[in-house]
């Protein structure tokens, strides 16, 4: 009798881990949650952070500066597929969020951390790898920016804040 209540106990503790486990999972399979808008990193349980160096992403923009107000394209590119991610530019002299994103690829949606549209995040956990987006840089004057997106891989991999070359702001003194 003791070993069944043993064996009750550990099947009910396996379905309440796995529950949990799912709960967890189908939470972020929607995008990235508004606690990682700071750092840009998921809020899984047992992840494994990857060296940014060792990353098979890349963030392009076809423009080396723009000026206020301007449109600039945003290109990700992967040689692996992916499920979830976080864009966001930043300005390179205090690392605040700037701008909003104009322009969303399927299976991505805006995410609002400080300002409407300044993040933007995967709206389903299907399969990506090449993504495009355009950015609208603010009326008034920001300074050089960059780029920066963390990369879910699956449920427990993940890199965070990979990040563009810079983009300086035209005009400046």
């Amino acid at each position: 009798m003791e070993d069944g209540g043993r064996a009750h106990t550990a099947i009910a503790g396996w379905a309440c881990m796995t529950l949990c486990l799912v709960s967890c999972a189908a939470a972020f399979s929607q995008g990235a949650s508004l606690s990682a808008c700071t750092d840009m990193m998921p809020r899984h349980l047992r992840v494994q952070l990857h060296s940014s160096n060792n990353n098979y992403v890349t963030v392009h923009t076809n423009m080396s500066f723009y000026f206020p107000g301007d449109k600039v394209p945003v290109t990700v590119r992967s040689t692996r597929d992916y499920m979830g991610f976080m864009l966001q530019a930043r300005k390179v002299s205090n690392n605040e969020i700037a701008g909003t994103f104009i322009f969303l690829p399927p299976g991505s949606k805006l995410l609002t951390c400080f300002e409407d549209g300044d993040t933007v995040t995967h709206s389903d956990k299907s399969l990506k790898r090449n993504l495009s987006f355009v950015w609208k840089a603010p009326d008034q004057p920001l300074g050089d920016i960059k780029f920066f997106i963390s990369i879910v891989q699956s449920y427990f991999v993940y890199w965070a804040k990979i990040e563009s070359a810079v983009v300086a702001q035209g005009g400046q003194n």
